[in-house]
C-alpha cells in the first residue's frame, strides 16, 4: 500500500510542486500588499507576470511535451488580447461586475485563440523542425499585420469594420474598439492578480492532466520516436493537433488577462521579440519543465525591473545573467550533483515509508 501511495504521489509530483509555488507565493504576495511592503512598480508587474508565465507553460506543452519548436505564441497571446477588449467593451453596459466580465472575456478569448490554433495547425503540424519554426512565426507576424490594419467600432447600431484605411462612422454614444496602429484605447482595466492565479492554477491543472492522461502520453512517445508511435497505432496529427489547440487556448487566455490589464493596448506589443522572449522563459526553465518555467519566467520579467537603477546597463546585465544561467543549466558535473542530491531524498522516503 505504501508503495503503490509513493507511486502515486510520485506520478503528481511536479502537479503538487507547482501548486505549491503559486499558492505560496500568493500568499506572501498579498501579505507583502496587506502590510503596504511592495512599491507600486512590482504591483502593478503581478499581473504581467502571471500572464507571461501561463502563456510560457502553454508553449512548454508545444515545444517541451509535443518536441515542436513554434514562435507563434504572441500571435495566440495578441488574438486573446484584443478579443477580450472587443467582449469586454460590448458588455460594459449589460454588465456592471468587473469580474464577471472578465472571466466571459477569458473564456471567449481562449475559444477564438483555440480556434485559430486549429485551422494553423492542419497546414503546420504536417511540418517538422525548423520548417515549423518559420510557419509559426510567420503566422504572428500576419495576425500583428492583420490587427494593425484592422479599424472596428460599436455603437447602438452594431459593428462598424475597416481595413487599411479608417472609413469607419460612429453614432453618439459609439467607440472605436480597435484604432490600427493606435490599438484599443481606453479600455477598462478590470484583469486583478487574484484572477490570474486562478487562471494559473486552472492551467497547471489542465496541462498535467492532458500530460498524464492517454493524449499526453501519446504526444510524448510521437515526440520520443515518430515511425514508432505510427506504427502501434497513434494517431501522430491527432495527437499533436490536441495539444497544439489546448496551448493556443491557454495563450488566448493569457493574452486576455494581459490585455485588460492596460488602458491602452498596441498591437506592435505582440511581435517577433515577445514571441522569443517566452521562448527564452521556457528554455531557460527547462524543456517540459512546468515548476522551472513557472520559476525562470517569474525572475527574468521581473528581473529588467530590479536593475532599472542601472539604466543603461541594465540590459547588458540582463543579457548576462540570461548567459550564466544557461552555462549552469546545461553543466553536466551541476546536473549530476543535483540528481545525487535528489536520489538520496527519494531514497530516504521510500525507507521512511517503508
Amino acid at each position: 500500500m505504501a508503495k503503490l501511495k509513493t507511486a502515486f504521489l510520485g506520478k503528481n509530483r511536479n502537479c503538487h510542486l507547482c501548486l505549491g509555488l503559486v499558492i505560496i507565493a500568493y500568499i506572501v504576495i498579498e501579505v507583502l500588499m496587506y502590510t503596504g511592503s511592495l512599491k507600486s512598480l512590482f504591483i502593478n508587474l503581478l499581473v504581467p507576470v502571471t500572464s507571461y508565465i501561463i502563456v510560457a507553460l502553454a508553449l512548454n506543452l508545444v515545444v517541451g511535451i509535443s518536441g515542436e519548436l513554434s514562435l507563434g505564441h504572441a500571435g495566440f497571446m495578441s488574438i486573446g488580447a484584443f478579443t477580450g477588449v472587443i467582449v469586454s467593451n460590448v458588455m460594459a453596459t449589460m454588465i456592471s461586475n468587473d469580474i464577471l466580465r472578465l472571466v466571459i472575456s477569458i473564456i471567449v478569448g481562449a475559444i477564438v485563440a483555440a480556434f485559430f490554433g486549429f485551422l494553423i495547425s492542419i497546414p503546420v503540424l504536417k511540418l517538422q523542425g525548423d520548417y515549423l519554426a518559420i510557419v509559426t512565426l510567420a503566422f504572428g507576424q500576419i495576425i500583428k499585420s492583420l490587427i494593425n490594419n484592422t479599424f472596428l467600432g460599436f455603437d447602438s447600431n452594431g459593428f462598424h469594420f475597416s481595413f487599411i484605411t479608417n472609413t469607419v462612422t460612429l453614432g453618439t454614444g459609439g467607440k472605436m474598439l480597435i484604432n490600427g496602429p493606435i490599438g484599443a484605447t481606453a479600455t477598462d482595466r478590470i484583469s486583478t492578480f487574484t484572477v490570474g492565479v486562478i487562471l494559473l492554477i486552472i492551467t497547471i491543472l489542465i496541462i498535467f492532466h492532458f500530460i498524464n492522461s492517454k493524449y499526453g502520453r501519446s504526444v510524448m512517445a510521437t515526440r520520443d520516436d515518430r515511425i514508432a508511435a505510427q506504427s502501434v497505432g497513434i494517431n501522430v496529427v491527432k495527437t499533436k493537433t490536441i495539444a497544439f489547440v489546448l496551448s493556443a487556448g491557454i495563450a488566448g487566455a493569457a493574452g486576455v488577462l494581459y490585455g485588460l490589464n492596460f488602458s491602452t493596448l498596441v498591437p506592435a506589443r505582440f511581435d517577433f521579440n515577445q514571441s522569443i522572449l517566452i521562448l527564452v522563459y521556457v528554455v531557460l526553465g527547462g524543456l517540459g519543465n512546468m515548476f522551472g518555467t513557472i520559476i525562470s519566467t517569474f525572475i527574468l520579467v521581473l528581473l529588467p525591473e530590479l536593475l532599472r537603477f542601472l539604466a543603461d546597463y541594465r540590459m547588458l546585465i540582463y543579457a548576462i545573467v540570461l548567459i550564466v544561467i544557461m552555462i549552469v543549466t546545461n553543466n553536466p558535473t551541476i546536473n549530476q550533483f543535483i540528481k545525487k542530491i535528489f536520489r538520496r531524498k527519494k531514497a530516504e522516503g521510500e525507507l521512511n515509508n517503508d
